[in-house]
């Protein structure tokens, strides 16, 4: 078996993507998504601006059709003839590997025999010290998207040092990460050599045996993950308590010890065990979510903050707010509101839209100018990403302290309204999961506001603007969602009894 660096990250980060990648049925795979591939691209420009910030002379491995293996020994060609700065190289580790007796029994032990090892570190870079080459030695470089070293990169990383030093026959050499925005750290590999040899050896074992993982459905973690179709749909015939909105790995385990393991089994168990376990208002408030996705009800909290029933009353004039980004480019290059308008029973879109980049201020100025008309109006969004926006835009283009303290005030954040206030037989309290349940649809079905972040770079590489009218009209969907969300939550706080 091959244990390569992407099969180690895929295992740090869900052992079961690792193994449905080595024994899975790929017919069962998700469609790639656009996002991913923009990823790629996005990953790409800040590798090219890293080389030419810090290794403009780098020698590239060349690309040919050769195999792995062979690509591996043109590498290592490289750094006998001491070259200083290597791009794409592979680093390759057998049970043939030429080594002395000595090296193999060092470091071996935390890469056992019977499989091949193979890393593709993005840099390697020279320097001195002795190794079996020379009086130099190299150590790995990685580059990530990311803007803060996780765990995952430094293990990959730690892996990179382990095969250098059976390679060069040397210590494992320290690595180096480099994140967003160009900030360069080292890896400890006292700690991390210790923690490389437990996760492979878990992971050895893991995709040694024909047992699936257990599956654990995390939103954000099985967001871009190509089996999530296929896991999903066995947590959802499972009744998986990881659908409950609350219930994170390690109370997962807690809930298994006490026989806890579907979301009927939590609706229904003693509420005192429970309790006893997770802590009075935790097990109280992840039993009422239980019972509130099995029985397919709202239920008001009964220590809410709000009074909503007043807080949500209607106005004259409504407006309905939301934001599409750019994160590459800090750009906020959409702000759509919805007004409605409670005498005429109207609902108009307003988009103040940036067909390019330069022209953020442009639609800052025309969004104030709108909003400013309606200055009773209150402005309901979903999420704290309206508010930061609006601090972000009026600090960048200089809008006045006095009023931008007034457009805050008059905001209304119906995420923090619903989470505080209601529970609701969702899987989780995304807008687009609470209005589905109340029966709103967007009229382009499967999109995701990450689409949207590809839809506008597509519409600036291409011109086609049937990119930005997909944009425009998802951001309309996301503004009339709020709209039919504040409705109901407005008709349950003045109807319910307390």
């Amino acid at each position: 078996m091959l244990i390569t660096d992407s099969l180690l990250l895929d295992y740090k980060r869900c052992s079961r993507r690792a193994f449905l990648n080595i024994h899975g049925d790929s017919r069962q795979k998700d469609p790639e998504r656009d996002f991913l591939n923009k990823l790629r691209q996005d990953n790409k420009r800040h590798i090219a601006l890293v080389l030419e910030n810090y290794y403009p002379h780098y020698q590239q491995v060349p690309f040919s059709n050769t195999s792995p293996k062979e690509k591996a020994q043109t590498t290592e060609t490289l750094m006998q003839q001491g070259v200083n700065c290597i791009y794409q190289g592979l680093l390759w580790v057998d049970d043939n590997t030429s080594t002395s007796v000595e090296w193999r029994e060092n470091f071996l032990r935390i890469m056992p025999f019977g499989y091949d090892y193979l890393g593709k570190p993005h840099l390697l870079i020279k320097q001195p010290g002795q190794s079996k080459f020379g009086d130099w030695s190299y150590y790995p470089v990685s580059i990530h998207l990311g803007r803060k070293a996780k765990p995952e990169y430094k293990l990959v990383a730690t892996f990179y040092a382990q095969l250098l030093a059976i390679i060069q026959e040397t210590s494992p050499p320290t690595p180096e990460l480099i994140t967003r925005p160009l900030k360069q750290s080292s890896v400890d590999t006292v700690q991390w050599l210790s923690k490389l040899e437990l996760i492979l050896e878990e992971c050895l074992t893991t995709l040694t045996t024909e047992e699936e993982p257990e599956l654990f459905i995390s939103r954000q973690r099985c967001n871009l993950c190509r089996w999530y179709s296929h896991c999903y749909a066995i947590a959802k015939s499972q009744r998986h308590l990881s659908l409950v909105p609350g219930v994170t790995p390690s109370r997962y385990g807690c809930l298994q010890e006490i026989g806890i393991t579907t979301t009927e089994s939590l609706a229904q168990a003693n509420s005192d065990t429970i309790q006893e376990v997770l802590g009075k208002e935790l097990g109280e408030k992840l039993q009422q979510q239980a019972h509130s996705l099995v029985y397919n009800q709202a239920i008001a909290r009964s220590q809410s903050p709000y009074n909503l029933s007043d807080i949500l009353a209607e106005r004259t004039f409504e407006l309905y707010f939301d934001i599409e980004a750019e994160p590459e480019r800090n750009l906020d290059y959409l702000l759509g509101v919805v007004l409605v308008n409670h005498l005429t029973q109207t609902q108009t879109f307003y988009p103040f839209l940036a067909e390019t980049p330069e022209e953020e201020e442009q639609i800052w100025q025309q969004f104030l100018k709108f909003v400013n008309t309606y200055d009773q109006a209150p402005i309901f969004h979903f999420s704290e990403y309206e508010k930061d926006t609006i601090k972000r835009l009026g600090n960048l283009y200089g809008t006045p302290h006095s009023q931008i303290e007034h457009l805050l005030s008059r905001l209304i954040d119906l995420h923090h309204c619903v989470i505080t206030s209601v529970i609701l037989p969702v899987e989780n309290y995304s807008l687009k999961s609470l209005a589905n349940w109340l029966g709103f649809n967007w009229r382009d079905a499967g999109i995701s506001g990450d689409q949207c972040v590809c839809w506008y770079d597509q519409w600036l590489t291409t011109g086609d603007r049937s990119f930005l009218d997909s944009i425009v009209r998802y951001n309309e969907d996301d503004c009339l969602a709020t709209f039919h969300l504040k409705n109901w939550l407005w008709k349950f706080f003045t109807t319910i009894e307390f």
